[in-house]
């Protein structure tokens, strides 16, 4: 079991990463929270990982801190969540938005997640309600507020910026038509890549 990866970051292309562990690379898919939160390219990250093995693939999802890797875990044990739709549903929002939207009941908000139906959103508010509970109470005291930022300003010209929103959406479930769409309501003169991406996902919320 891989439980935590400590090594280089050689390349970032949401939501996945390539971090080399003593001369290894490691290809990884992220949330954009967690993505976000990730340090330049060619420094040293730290990811907490999370090992699927299936008939036709190995996969690694990676996190920035067990909170979220826990979260992730309760997401694929809910009745008809596997790992890309928890993904898409930890891109979408943050953690702390997807507890409130538990706490409140907020069918409306998760809906409006790619692959997230109503019945999806039903069982979901249903289940993760005591199962949020118990995480919450074992994180506390070092809990902090999951937001999505950047912690670095690559230079990018508008063009592949809007490539690269594009890509991010396709790859966290989304429609063509949806990616586009959104991109191109959200998009701004000098906006990179990470900014864009985080302004079309808000946008759809």
């Amino acid at each position: 079991m891989i439980g935590r990866l400590r090594g280089l970051l050689v390349e970032k292309q949401a939501p996945e990463i390539l971090l080399e562990v003593s001369g290894v690379g490691y290809e990884l898919q992220m949330p954009l929270t967690s993505f976000y939160e990730l340090p330049e390219l060619n420094q040293e990250a730290l990811v907490y990982t999370h090992f699927v093995v299936r008939e036709d693939a190995q996969l690694l999802y990676g996190f920035v801190t067990k909170q979220e890797r826990a979260l992730f875990r309760l997401l694929i044990k809910a009745n008809g969540v596997g790992p890309k739709l928890a993904l898409t549903i930890l891109s979408g929002m943050t953690a702390a938005e997807f507890v409130k939207c538990v706490e409140h009941d907020d069918i409306a908000t998760l809906v409006k997640l790619p692959g997230v139906g109503k019945k999806t959103a039903e069982r979901l508010l249903v289940e993760m309600r005591d199962k949020l509970k118990s995480l919450m109470e074992t994180s506390q005291g070092s809990e902090r507020e999951f937001v999505l930022q950047s912690n670095y300003t690559p230079a990018a010209q508008e063009n592949s910026a809007e490539e690269d929103a594009i890509a991010a959406l396709l790859a966290l479930g989304y429609k063509p038509a949806q990616a586009s769409k959104a991109v191109s309501s959200a998009i701004k003169e000098g906006m990179d890549s990470e900014t864009l991406i985080k302004a079309s996902l808000k946008s759809m919320l």
